[in-house]
């Protein structure tokens, strides 16, 4: 039950980071009317680098997908933590609305982590 639980899980997480990296490429949902202002700021600035975005779209993109298949899943896992960080602590410094939703998802993220610690051990030892 808890691995059925966690594929579910993991497709729906992949799939959002997914649809979060084509969005970044192909910009098919538009911004919000009420997005605060801080948040306008803050992409606007990351749009500045111009690389950046790109770089992050692909690894939305590779990690969402690796994430959805159990054999890479601690891959996937791995590729988008520096950006679940990125989005927490956007959600804590400028835009704390989004905290609930950001908070689940790392839990999710730390669960999957957590079940693939046996993957990542030759990597410290």
């Amino acid at each position: 039950m808890k691995n059925k639980i966690l594929l579910i899980l993991s497709i729906l997480f992949g799939l959002m980071f997914l649809n979060a990296g084509l969005n970044k490429i192909f910009q098919y949902i538009p911004m919000p009317a009420d997005m605060p202002e801080p948040m306008k700021n803050l992409d606007a600035a990351m749009m500045q680098i111009g690389w950046l975005m790109p770089l992050v779209a692909c690894a939305e993109i590779i990690g969402g997908i690796l994430f959805m298949i159990p054999k890479f899943r601690a891959l996937g896992a791995i590729i988008l933590f520096p950006i679940m960080i990125g989005i927490l602590l956007t959600h804590i410094l400028v835009a704390p609305s989004g905290l609930p939703v950001a908070l689940v998802l790392l839990a999710i993220h730390l669960w999957v982590i957590f079940e693939n610690r046996e993957k990542y051990l030759p990597m410290i030892r």
